[in-house]
Parts: structure tokens; C-alpha cells; sequence
């Protein structure tokens, strides 16, 4: 089954994942028995990833694990399934999470914050736009409602685009913290926001590791910024020509599309109403950051810094719009104040190279500062009347990599803060919850890292206060100097190691200019920071690009550490002043790949998130706990007291339940609104008793309310079968009634149509005789003769119809003539021309003539003939003196015959000579060929016999050109035997043919009597159409 379709079986149970516990895992660290196991837990993470069940709770703090795939389970169809449904009624998913602070929100009209924690590639931002489109989609809609939400959509891509990253963890890594506060007013409604940021990581401007990018902003501004823009800017469409982006060796990412990124940055910047001053502005100072990252120096002869590259500082003076002499000077020297003097200290090569990344950092920096108040701006929320908030905190997660520096530092304390905050906000609930219910509390041990807090931030003596203090000290302090005070002032702190301070064992882990602070979630060793870091505000740089936000103070400035610690507090004041929710986020392994679960670093993760302490503190006592509503609601069937239906209280009737179902005193407790169970197991048992109630409960629903469904149905459909008979009845009556009338009508007038139907046209005949030319019209199209020679099947037409009939059958007949007549090709058209001819002379005279129609004409009847004659034909010669036969072939040329026998030529009869030809009216093939003869010497008339007689003699007629020589003659045929000498060839018919000298000398020729049937084929119907035609 697809996941969809498993998801919609889930749903169907209230806590699905219960019965199917030993498969998918529970759905709930809560009700883990071996809940104080790391084991337990990884096994339980485990075998929810495998089923593709990312989501797990621990109570109401939801842990996510990245999928690394689409798992098609945030559609608007699951938006609207997770919408106003209590919090464990369906699976965990981040849409319960994101409702259930929004329906108490409404519900308790106070504020609330969502904690979303977790490593760089776990899934924290797209959690945090997962919470962003359930509320845009689950809010009320109106048009000023809905321009604060496309706002509050759009200003992630521009937050994504100045503060994300390709690391090596993640494509689009969040490289500053972020806090949102979402604004509703008290119908629900998203009317503001309010964005705060922490730590942006400046350094990654002017470094990146390899394998890793800057910010997305310069690359989408490089491959995506149109023509004309780039050109203002002095940028060229290529990543490489910058320092600044090609240090990570990465500037292209299979994963990122610039150009289309580009593109949704700029529509994100119109629709919140930058205006385009201000984006020039804001693009001007991008481009300066990658003009300056080009910027080189030289040593002069005394080894300071001199410029290299002019055309970088015309395009910073620009676009910054400052001198460029200013800027020059700037790069190169420092100001030094000596009571009422000012005087310019050159630089090193090595210091104005430090110098000009110290200025693109304060320059990315303080935009990005811009930027967010901007955002901020277009987000405030002008109505003054009260709101209730929903914070939104995506902050990073505790970082431990080989090499650990100032902002793992800043990061892990950060950390620390919220862990400090995190247990204090759960056991406070939880005591709240435990008092609020009448339930003895019951002291949790856990690990306080109250301890740690102090450490870092203690005043004087904490590492920040002496990291403040080794800064801003007179006298040149070194990284060895700040390590010394540390050893100094925490020399004997349980959870701060140095190299000097370790036993012999532990020294071997540690270098000399390293310390090791063991926090809540482990062991992490950090290299002793570059003091120059820290100091501020010393460069004339920085107060000549901002001379308006830095005017001159005596006051001692803050060091970074201070400020972020500074910010840190101010967060924790607002997270604490809000009922706090949690989003733990993991990654089950650095490939990325999908369906890969890594034991050692979901271990890991489960430690440093503080998964256990949550889970410990959450179990403490009672591992489950439910309104008696919803427990009555749900396990009702498993006492006959209780089903169907409970009369008394909800109270009452839970513990009329537990009662029933043997529940020890010390398994559960009753407090004023809910029941607490101190076992899973006993849960457990309790759902597993329902499972098997739930299916017999179902096989007897489903029983009754098939019955009571036929029953219905059965009923209905007899009504509605009585209602269907009844008007179906009535309205046959009807049609019939209808129908009878309407057929006496028509027969009355056609019985008067046909008693008048010889009378001129009037109103009594005309239906009548229009109904007759109608009846045989139609009989006629179905009863068309098919060809022309066909006389007889040509229906007979009514005495109006006469005059019609006789002229559509002469325009049917011309029609198949001429339709024949145009599909004819010309070969044979030819034939049938030469078969009109032979008809001419033949047909009506010759006996055998029908027989021959359906023979086709060729051009020779000997296989090898001659090459000049025009025809050839195998023949039999009769002698004339005593008329015997010899086999010859009579071949015609242009202007002779020629008789030939084995290629010697016999007789020859010039065609002007030829005076007619002779054949009788009977069946035979005899011809007799009347030759001139005006010399003794000269061959008399030929007598031969053709089997191919019609062919022969049409032939002759075209070769010869006489159509009208050929003589058909009754009974006895004379011819010249020579001049003066005449014979005869006498024609009978008989039993059978026979050819033999009669007694009186002449050649007798019986021919056997034939049927004169004329054949109708084709080869007629031919002749008959061309004839006509």
C-alpha cells in the first residue's frame, strides 16, 4: 500500500501506531517502558524512519527526522485532517503540533513559542515553513489578512537568501538564528510579525571551507541579475572573477538554482514593498562586498600597504558612495587618537588584508541588520489593540566538529541557555499540571546545567567577562595571555579543562592553546580564539563607512561575546514571558541519503537535544494521562456498564472502567479532570483489550446497521417501485389513448386519399398521394437496377408516378453510363472499341458470335511472332484442289497478309487485292479471303479455318481499313481456285462438326447447332455502354 493510503488506515484509530507497536515503533517516548534507555529509544527512532514515520512525540514536544525525500504528507488534504483535532487523536505530525499551540492560543488568549532546534541539515527550516503554511492555510482569509501572509511567507526567501548557505551538511544551511513572532488578533487572523536575529556567521563572507559557499545573495545576484543591472553594479556573469566566492571551490550546486532563486528574491522584495531606491541601495552594498574581496595590496620599499587595483575602488567609491581617496586611506591606515591628536598609522600588507575582510564582514553585517529591520517594518502590525503572539525559534543545534571555534562557542552556549530554559519550562508544567490536578508531585532528578550557564556567563569571573577584559586591556594581549587568565580564575571548575590543568591521561587529548568544557550534551575541546576577533570599533574604516551609527564614544565598546550573550538574555526574557512547544530535529545520516538510519550519530543526536532528560522528566511518575472525556470516549466498550452509554460523570464513569478492568490502586490515580497511569504496560493492556472489543464491537455495529441500511433501503425502493408503477401506468394509458386517436385520424384520411386518389390534387388526396411518391421513392432506392442492360428490374410506378419514373430511369441509366464509362482506363476503352466493331459486323448474323464476346482481343496468338506484323494467328489452310489441310500462320502486316509456313512465306495477298472475305451464318470458323486474280499464274482465293475467327477478321478490317468487306453468307460460299476455275465450300449444321469432300467435290462444312443465347456479362454490358454512349 502507498503511504498515503497506511497514513488514512492510521487515521481511522485513535492512537493507530499502539497495535502496531512491535512494527512501527510508539508513537510516543512516553510510553516506552525502558524509557530511561538510549537503546530503547534509537530502536524505537529507528523503526518509525523505516516505515517512513518521521514524527514521534515525547508528551507534546515533537521529534522530527529528516527523510532526506518527498513523502507527500504536508498536502492541503492533510492540512485539513490535522486541523481543530485534539492533539493525540491522529499521528504525530508537525500540523498537530502547529494547531494544537494555535487552538490554545485562541482557547487561553495568551502567548506562545515553538522551539525548533537541531544540527545544520536536520530539517529546522523547513519545519519552521512547514508551521508558516499550516497557519497561512488554516487562518481566516480576507484581503488585508491575506497581504500580512504572503509578507510573512516571503520574507523566508529573503532571510534564506542573505543568511543561508551551502555548508557541508546542507545545500541551504540557516548561518544565523532567527525568531519570529507571529501576530493574531482575536478572531485568528495573522495581522503581523516581528523577525529577531542572532550570530549572523560573518566570516563565511570573506572564507569558506572547501566544499562550501558564501551566502546565496552574491551567486543569485551573479548568474540571475539582469544585463543592465550587473552592468550598474560593475559585475561580470561569472562566480569566478570574485575572491569572495570561489575560495570553497563551489560556486555551482546541483541543488540550487540561482537564476530561479533570483527571481523569487526580487518578487519577495516587491511584494513586501521595498522600495527601489532601497533595493538598488541593498544591491549596491552586495556588489561593493565582492569589488572589495578583489581588492589587492603591495609592499612599498619600507613594507607597508599600497593599492594594486584602482578600477575596485572606483566601483566601491560608486557604490558606496564615498571619496575614493577616503577608501584608499582607509585600507591602508590606521587612526590612532593620542589625547587631542589624530594620527594615520600605515598598514602591513598583512593588515590591510585583515583590515578590508574586517570592513566586507561590518558591511554584510550591518545590511543584514538593515534588512531584517526593513522586514520588520514592512510586517508592524499598525493596529494598537491587544495580539497574541506565536514565536517562532529556528536557532541552531549543539555543533561539536574537530576543530571548534568562537561561534561553536556562541552556539553551544546558546545551547546550554536554552537547555537551562527548556528544563525549567517542562518540569514547571509539569508541576503545574501535576498541582492543578490535586496529584502529590514528586521531585525529578536531572542534570542542571545551571552550572555550566554560569561558567560562560558569570559576571567577572566567567569566560566572556575574561575574554571582555584580556580584549579591551591596555598592552598587546596573545591568545597564551587570555589562556592563562582562564586557567587563573577556573582553575578548579568541575566542568572547564586545560592542557595544564588535566591529568596525565586527558593531557594527551589536549594541545596547549586549547580548553575543553564538558556541557549537558558532552565533551567539546575549542582552539583559544584570535583576540583580534573580538575587538571593535578600532578601525577608521568602520567610521567612515557609518559615521551616522557610530558617532564618537569614550564609553568602553562590547566585544562580540558580550553582545550575543547580551541578545541571548533578551531572547530568554521573551521565551520566558510564553508557553513554550518543541520541535527536536535529526538527521539520520551526513550522506543525505534517503532510507539510511546511522546508529552513532542519531546516538549522538538523542544526547546532545537533550532527548532524555525531556523524556525523564515527562515520565516522571505518570507515563500517561488523559481527560476523562476522552478516555471514557475511547475505552467505553470494554466495561457493560459503560456501553453504550454512561449516565453519570465523566469521572464516575472512568472509574467504574478502571474498576472493571482490574487496575491496581497503584497503577493510576484520579485527579480533578484527568486520569493518570503510571505504566505504559497497563495502557498497553488496556488498548490491546480494546483492539480485540473493537473488532467483535464492529462485526455486531456492522450487522445491525447492515440490516437497518437494507431494511431502509428495501422500503424505499418499495415506495418508490409503487410510485414508478403508478405513473408509468398512467402515463402508457395515456400515450395509448394518444396514439389510437391520432391512428384513426391518419387512416380516416388515407382511406378518403385513396377513394379520391384519380382525382386532380385536392386537400382530401394530398397526404394520400404525397404518402404514395414518398413509399415509391423509398421502394426504388432499395430496388435500383444494377447495370443497364438489366430492363426488368425497374419497379412499376403508380399512375401519378409515370412521367417521374420514365425520367429518373433516363437519368439513372445516363448516370451509370457515364459513372462506368469515366472508370474505364484506355487500354480498355481500346478493347471494347474493337469489340464494337466485331459486334457491328457479326452481332445478329454470325451463330457463334455470343460465345466469342467474352473472349478478350490480343495482339498475336503465337508465342515468338515476328517483329513487324501487326497480328499473327495461327490458322488452317485447306488446298484447292482437293481440300487438304496444312497447318500455316497468317500474319498481317501494313498493307499485305502473308500466309507462312516455319517462317517461309507461302502466299502473299496485297490488301488492295483483297476483294472481301466470306463466312457462313453457322457456328464454324471458316473464312474464305477473295483475292484478285488477273493472271493465270497467280493463287486463287484462300480457304482457312482460325479458331480465333472474330478476332482474325476485326483485325483485318482495322489493318486493312475495310469495315465493310466481310460478307456473312447463308448455305454454299464460291471462291476462285484460279482464274476461270471456280469451287465451293457448302455449310450445314449437324450432330457433330465434320469437314470432308463431298461427292459433288466441293468442301463440306457441318457445324454443330448452338443455343443463340445471348450472355449478360461484363464484356456485353461494356459493348452496349460504349455503343450508347
Amino acid at each position: 500500500a502507498s503511504l498515503e493510503e497506511r497514513c488514512n488506515r492510521i487515521l481511522r484509530d485513535m492512537e493507530g501506531s499502539l497495535t502496531a507497536r512491535d512494527r512501527v515503533g510508539i508513537q510516543d517516548f512516553v510510553l516506552l517502558d525502558a524509557y530511561t534507555s538510549e537503546s530503547a529509544v534509537l530502536d524505537n527512532l529507528r523503526k518509525r524512519f523505516n516505515e517512513n514515520l518521521i514524527y514521534t512525540y515525547i508528551g507534546t514536544l515533537l521529534v522530527s527526522v529528516n527523510p532526506y525525500k518527498e513523502l507527500g504528507i504536508y498536502t492541503k488534504k492533510q492540512m485539513d485532517i490535522y486541523m481543530g483535532v485534539n492533539f493525540f487523536e491522529l499521528p504525530p505530525h508537525i500540523y498537530a503540533l502547529a494547531d494544537n499551540v494555535y487552538r490554545t492560543m485562541l482557547t487561553e488568549t495568551n502567548n506562545h513559542f515553538i522551539l525548533i532546534s537541531g544540527e545544520s541539515g536536520a530539517g529546522k527550516t523547513e519545519a519552521s515553513k512547514k508551521i508558516l503554511q499550516f497557519y497561512a492555510v488554516s487562518c481566516p482569509s480576507t484581503k488585508l489578512l491575506d497581504n500580512v501572509r504572503d509578507r510573512l511567507l516571503l520574507s523566508n526567501p529573503v532571510l534564506e537568501a542573505f543568511g543561508n548557505a551551502k555548508t557541508l551538511k546542507n545545500d541551504n544551511s540557516s548561518r544565523f538564528g532567527k525568531y519570529m513572532d507571529i501576530q493574531f488578533d482575536h478572531m485568528g487572523g495573522a495581522v503581523g510579525g516581528h523577525i529577531l536575529s542572532y550570530l549572523l556567521e560573518k566570516s563565511r563572507v570573506v572564507h569558506q571551507n572547501h566544499g562550501e559557499r558564501s551566502f546565496h545573495i552574491f551567486y543569485q545576484l551573479v548568474e540571475g541579475g539582469e544585463e543592465d543591472l550587473l552592468r550598474w553594479l560593475g559585475l561580470e556573469r561569472n562566480c569566478q572573477c570574485y575572491s569572495y566566492l570561489v575560495q570553497g571551490e563551489c560556486a555551482k550546486v546541483s541543488s540550487v538554482n540561482d537564476k530561479s532563486d533570483w527571481k523569487t528574491v526580487r518578487k519577495a522584495l516587491s511584494v513586501i514593498e521595498f522600495s527601489e531606491s532601497n533595493i538598488e541601495s541593498l544591491f549596491a552594498i552586495i556588489a561593493s562586498v565582492l569589488h572589495l574581496g578583489n581588492v589587492t595590496f603591495v609592499a612599498d620599499s619600507q613594507g607597508y600597504a599600497t593599492l594594486n587595483n584602482s578600477p575596485e575602488i572606483h566601483w566601491l567609491s560608486k557604490l558606496l558612495g564615498i571619496p575614493a581617496q577616503v577608501i584608499q586611506v582607509g585600507l591602508t591606515h590606521r587612526k590612532i587618537e593620542a589625547r587631542s591628536e589624530e594620527v594615520l598609522s600605515p598598514f602591513t600588507v598583512d593588515q590591510a588584508v585583515y583590515a578590508k575582510d574586517a570592513l566586507a564582514k561590518a558591511i554584510y553585517g550591518r545590511t543584514f541588520t538593515w534588512l531584517v529591520n526593513e522586514l520588520n517594518e514592512s510586517l508592524a502590525n499598525k493596529d494598537s489593540s491587544r495580539k497574541t503572539v506565536i514565536g517562532l525559534l529556528d536557532i541552531y543545534g549543539f555543533e561539536v566538529f574537530s576543530v571548534n571555534s568562537f561561534e561553536q562557542f556562541c552556539i553551544n552556549y546558546c545551547n546550554e541557555k536554552l537547555q537551562q530554559l527548556f528544563i525549567q519550562l517542562t518540569l514547571k508544567s509539569e508541576q503545574e499540571e501535576y498541582e492543578m490536578e490535586g496529584i502529590e508531585w514528586e521531585s525529578v532528578p536531572y542534570f542542571n546545567n545551571k552550572i555550566i550557564c554560569d561558567l560562560v556567563e558569570a559576571k567577572f569571573k566567567g569566560i566572556i567577562s575574561v575574554l571582555d577584559e584580556e580584549c579591551l586591556r591596555p598592552g598587546e594581549a596573545t591568545d597564551m595571555t587570555f589562556l592563562e587568565k582562564l586557567e587563573e580564575k577556573m582553575g578548579g571548575h568541575a566542568h572547564f579543562v586545560t592542557h595544564k590543568l588535566a591529568d596525565q591521561k586527558t593531557r594527551k587529548t589536549l594541545e596547549r592553546g586549547d580548553f575543553r568544557l564538558l556541557h549537558y550534551a558532552g565533551e567539546v575541546t575549542y582552539k583559544i580564539f584570535h583576540l583580534q576577533v573580538m575587538r571593535q570599533s578600532k578601525n577608521a574604516i568602520v567610521k567612515h563607512c557609518f559615521p551616522s551609527t557610530e558617532p564618537d564614544s569614550k564609553k568602553r565598546p562590547e566585544t562580540v561575546a558580550t553582545q550575543f550573550k547580551s541578545s541571548l538574555v533578551g531572547l530568554t526574557e521573551i521565551l520566558m514571558s510564553k508557553e513554550p512547544w518543541y520541535v527536536r530535529c535529526m538527521k539520520p545520516n551526513e550522506g543525505k541519503k534517503p532510507g539510511l538510519f546511522d546508529d552513532v550519530l542519531v546516538r549522538h543526536q538523542v544526547k546532545y537535544l537533550g532527548l532524555m532528560e525531556h523524556l525523564r522528566v515527562r515520565r516522571a511518575g505518570f507515563a500517561y494521562r488523559r481527560r476523562y472525556e476522552i478516555f471514557l470516549q475511547r475505552y467505553k466498550p470494554l466495561c457493560p456498564d459503560t456501553w453504550p452509554n454512561w449516565k453519570g460523570t465523566a469521572a464516575e464513569g472512568v472509574e467504574c472502567l478502571v474498576k472493571h478492568l482490574g487496575y491496581k490502586p497503584d497503577e493510576y490515580k484520579m485527579g480533578r479532570t484527568k486520569i493518570f497511569i503510571r505504566h505504559p504496560r497497563t495502557l498497553f493492556a488496556t488498548e490491546d483489550a480494546f483492539e480485540v472489543c473493537k473488532h467483535e464491537l464492529a462485526t455486531r455495529i456492522q450487522a445491525k446497521y447492515k440490516g437497518y441500511r437494507v431494511k431502509g433501503d428495501y422500503m424505499r425502493q418499495r415506495q418508490a417501485a409503487t410510485k414508478i408503477e403508478t405513473c408509468w401506468r398512467g402515463m402508457k394509458a395515456r400515450r395509448e389513448r394518444e396514439k389510437r386517436a391520432w391512428a384513426v385520424k391518419v387512416i380516416k384520411r388515407f382511406i378518403k386519399g385513396f377513394m379520391t386518389r384519380n382525382q386532380p390534387a385536392c386537400v382530401d388526396n394530398t397526404e394520400y398521394l404525397a404518402f404514395v411518391r414518398q413509399n415509391y421513392l423509398t421502394r426504388l432506392k432499395e430496388n435500383l437496377p444494377k447495370t443497364v442492360v438489366d430492363k426488368n428490374t425497374w419497379l412499376t410506378p403508380p399512375p401519378i408516378m409515370q412521367e417521374a419514373s420514365q425520367m429518373l430511369r433516363k437519368l439513372y441509366t445516363r448516370h451509370m453510363v457515364r459513372r462506368y464509362v469515366q472508370g474505364i482506363m484506355t487500354e480498355r476503352k481500346a478493347q471494347l472499341q474493337i469489340k464494337g466493331l466485331t459486334s457491328s459486323i457479326f452481332k445478329g448474323t454470325k451463330e457463334n458470335y455470343p460465345h466469342s464476346v467474352g473472349i478478350p482481343f490480343v495482339d498475336t496468338r503465337i508465342s515468338k511472332p515476328h517483329t513487324f506484323p501487326q497480328y499473327s494467328v495461327p490458322v488452317v489452310k485447306y488446298d484447292r484442289n482437293g481440300f487438304r489441310p496444312r497447318f500455316r500462320q497468317l500474319i498481317y502486316t501494313g498493307s499485305a497478309a502473308y500466309l507462312v509456313e516455319e517462317a517461309k512465306i507461302k502466299q502473299r495477298v496485297e490488301f488492295n487485292n483483297l476483294k472481301g472475305v466470306s463466312v457462313s451464318t453457322l457456328s464454324d470458323n471458316f473464312l474464305i479471303l477473295h483475292v484478285q486474280c488477273e493472271d493465270i499464274k497467280q493463287k486463287g482465293d484462300l480457304v482457312l479455318q482460325c479458331d480465333y475467327l472474330f478476332e482474325a477478321l476485326t483485325k483485318l478490317c482495322l489493318v486493312a481499313n475495310k469495315h465493310n468487306f466481310i460478307k456473312v453468307v447463308q448455305g454454299s460460299v464460291k471462291f476462285d481456285i484460279q482464274p476461270g476455275r471456280e469451287g465451293f465450300v457448302d455449310f450445314k449444321s449437324g450432330q457433330e462438326t465434320m469437314i470432308y469432300r463431298a461427292k459433288n467435290g466441293h468442301l463440306m462444312v457441318v457445324s454443330m447447332k448452338l443455343k443463340t443465347v445471348w450472355p449478360f456479362n461484363s464484356q456485353n454490358e461494356q459493348i452496349h455502354f460504349l455503343n450508347y454512349y
